[in-house]
């Protein structure tokens, strides 16, 4: 769970900094997801491009360490 504490009633940082958090942590994405039901066919698929996604970056980035 992330936590965020308010120091001198700067309460627009504090929440500026909890979204932020939020984000990192995969939290917005997934309430995002979650938010219509989603047929099992459609699922599959999302997670087919969401793994496709993850193979090119990584794909990318182990390319750019052999090009250094």
């Amino acid at each position: 769970m992330s936590e965020v504490k308010v120091f001198d009633d700067q309460l627009e940082k504090a929440i500026k900094i909890l979204k932020r958090k939020l984000a990192q942590d995969g939290t917005f994405k997934e309430v995002k997801k979650r938010r219509f039901y989603a047929k099992p066919s459609v699922k599959k698929k999302l997670k087919r491009q969401e793994a496709a996604k993850r193979r090119a970056k990584a794909a990318k980035k182990s390319s750019r360490r052999f090009q250094d």
